[in-house]
């Protein structure tokens, strides 16, 4: 169940998330799907709370979003899709409650792109709205998946971040915790490794460069002096 705490910051959160959604990201007019900014908020706060806290809070952003103008759909649609999606979202909690990397999360943020899209599809056909195949499914699905997964490394790890301060984590810090800062997801969305930068940098610093240059020089001083003696023992024969 949700504790006071979660649910005043998830209100917070889910309120926010609805209103930059509709009165910034839906007047964009970009193709195909419209960022959903609240789906990622039910993503961030479900890898947190669990999949309980997950449903419930997906269920709650769901029925607001069905509820809030200008929705056409039948209330109760968007609202079973983000329970779903907040329920599953919840079973990929890792145990420890740390992240060890950015990769996990962003899989989960395209699965859920991709599978709110088809549930949302597929509810509307059955209650007669057709209104995804004139647009074109494979067209939703891909621009959905585009722009939730560019969105995602600047909201989910801050979504985390205030979610795990809110409990009282301890390992929660200034950047997110552990694998969920925005500059992590980042970069690991563009195949860039910070250890291997890490361990770059490292062999870059001057005293290891001097002991690696003395180590050469002294080498190949000895090299030197075992050819000389190799010579002199040979014009001595």
């Amino acid at each position: 169940m949700l504790h006071l705490n979660r649910i005043v910051l998830s209100t917070c959160l889910v309120v926010f998330a609805l209103v930059v959604q509709i009165c910034v990201l839906a007047r964009l007019q970009l193709p195909g799907a419209v960022p959903d900014l609240l789906l990622l908020v039910v993503l961030g706060l479900a890898l947190v709370y669990g999949h309980t806290g997950g449903a419930l809070i997906g269920f709650a952003a769901g029925l607001l979003a069905d509820l809030a103008p200008p929705a056409d759909h039948a209330v109760g649609r968007y609202a079973l899709v983000l329970c779903v999606i907040g329920y599953l979202a919840g079973l990929a909690k890792p145990e420890s409650g740390q992240l060890r990397s950015a990769t996990g999360p962003m899989l989960v943020v395209v699965a859920a792109a991709i599978g709110a899209t088809l549930l949302y599809a597929g509810v509307g056909i059955l209650v007669g709205d057709d209104a995804a195949r004139q647009v074109g499914l494979g067209k939703l699905l891909f621009t959905a998946a585009l722009y939730d997964l560019l969105l995602a490394p600047f909201t989910v790890p801050l979504i985390m971040g205030l979610a795990r301060r809110g409990e009282n984590d301890p390992m929660a810090d200034s950047a997110g915790g552990g694998g969920e800062s925005p500059s992590r997801w980042i970069s690991t969305a563009g195949g860039v490794s910070t250890g291997r930068i890490g361990r770059m940098s490292r062999l870059r610093r001057p005293g290891r460069a001097a002991r690696i240059g003395s180590q050469r020089g002294g080498l190949l001083a000895r090299t030197g002096k075992n050819r000389t003696a190799r010579i002199k023992g040979v014009k001595r024969l």
